[in-house]
């Protein structure tokens, strides 16, 4: 994430979009996804500059996508960005993000869906997602209440009771 978004840098066209280039069957696919995904999330920092945002805020936007879409959509769920199944936001925020930070946070992590929010958002006023996927990310993206129990069962978490609170908000499956 570092260095992807750096000031100054040329602004680009509207980049063409095969989503079927996005999909992901081998190691190959997932790293050719990830290449994409990193343009696609270049497009975005530059599209959050030309609106008049300042390189600063838009690098701080960008990386939040980048760090859900790169790492966990296409990292660690070996997903297309563009398979629109409502839940995945919930699965990020829920359960991902809080096992896979050290220490997690509301603030931080309201941070990260404010990126994720945007990006979708980019993605709709282009075309390359449906407006009902859309919804299902903005209510995910807004369950912040939700969040933040998440994070404090977590902490609560004795015994064998990670099962439990695991099952609540699964990362098994689509």
């Amino acid at each position: 994430m570092a260095g992807t978004y750096a000031p100054g840098m040329e602004l680009e066209g509207e980049l063409e979009v095969d989503k079927d280039d996005f999909t992901i069957r081998c190691v190959d696919d997932e790293i050719r996804a990830d290449q994409l995904c990193q343009k696609l999330l270049r497009r975005f920092y530059l599209a959050l500059q030309e609106q008049g945002m300042s390189p600063e805020d838009a690098t701080v936007l960008a990386g939040s996508a980048d760090y859900y879409v790169r790492d966990f959509v296409v990292g660690y769920k070996h997903r297309s960005l563009f398979a629109e199944r409502p839940g995945i936001v919930r699965q990020f925020a829920g359960n991902w993000y809080i096992v896979n930070t050290i220490e997690p946070t509301i603030q931080e992590l309201a941070g990260h869906l404010q990126g994720v929010r945007a990006f979708y958002r980019f993605l709709l006023e282009r075309q390359l997602i449906g407006g009902s996927f859309h919804g299902a990310v903005e209510r995910e993206c807004a369950d912040l209440a939700y969040y933040d129990d998440r994070i404090g069962s977590f902490w609560d978490i004795q015994g064998d009771g990670y099962g439990a609170w695991e099952r609540e908000c699964t990362l098994k499956g689509d």
